[in-house]
């Protein structure tokens, strides 16, 4: 059987959305697919120590996560490399300027950063867990690294007040705030394969959502689940059954790879 070098998104892919916890099918699909000698890995654009414990639940050792901006191999964090940082740095003084409030993630942790509390008072506080450090001195252009930023501006209001928005990857999981992070999975996928002496053509990417499709490329196989989006959909090779149908495992049989 031809090695392949597999990455599954997480919410909505591997798990369910309604639970949270992966798909007994899935689960079976990930132990048989290791079993057959394939490499297997997440990708994710959750923070590396917002997805490490899912990664250690499931049984894998290996993932691409931060949209791409840091990578676990065998169980060791490889790297974990922020926003460009000019870029980023640019659009948070612009925030200050236009009245946005501000939180900055520096490191690897729940912990965010910000001068005072206009965030919290323009949109009270995140939906996850999160522990919010004010320092009044904080000077901006000191900053070596900007992991993510979180600005309180509204969709209507964000091209207004945040003119630099299309310099760096950003997405909107609620109405309140408007996120940036590293957003390349495809690239994070391509340096992990360099690094395990993989081929691009025999990689399968498994996702659901639209900030999956970052990671559809035509080098390899992209599939999308049937509870997937439809944009997603029409860049796929293959659309398998939702998730929740046991969709990973069917696709995985389909195919001969388990």
């Amino acid at each position: 059987m031809q090695k392949k070098y597999f990455f599954f998104d997480i919410d909505g892919t591997l798990t369910d959305r309604k639970t949270g916890k992966i798909v007994p099918s899935a689960q079976q699909a990930l132990i048989e697919l290791q079993q057959a000698g394939h490499f297997v890995a997440i990708a994710t654009g959750r923070a590396h120590y917002k997805a490490r414990g899912f990664m250690d639940q499931v049984g894998l050792h290996n993932m691409v996560c931060a949209g791409g901006g840091a990578l676990v191999i065998e169980d060791k964090l490889v790297y974990n490399v922020g926003l460009d940082l000019e870029k980023a740095k640019a659009i948070v003084k612009e925030a200050e300027k236009n009245n946005v409030g501000i939180l900055l993630q520096l490191t690897d942790s729940i912990d965010v950063y910000s001068k005072d509390e206009l965030f919290l008072q323009q949109v009270g506080e995140r939906k996850e867990p999160t522990r919010y450090i004010v320092d009044e001195t904080m000077d901006y252009d000191k900053l070596e690294q900007i992991l993510k930023i979180y600005l309180s501006v509204s969709k209507e209001e964000e091209d207004e007040k945040i003119t630099l928005k299309n310099t760096l990857g950003h997405l909107r999981f609620v109405p309140e705030y408007l996120m940036f992070q590293y957003d390349a999975k495809d690239e994070g996928i391509k340096e992990m394969v360099r690094r395990v002496d993989g081929q691009l053509k025999d990689v399968v990417v498994f996702g659901d959502d639209y900030n999956d499709m970052v990671m559809f490329k035509e080098e390899w196989t992209n599939i999308a689940m049937g509870n997937a989006c439809d944009a997603l959909k029409e860049k796929a090779s293959y659309v398998a059954e939702a998730n929740v149908d046991d969709g990973i495992y069917k696709t995985c049989k389909k195919f001969g790879w388990i």
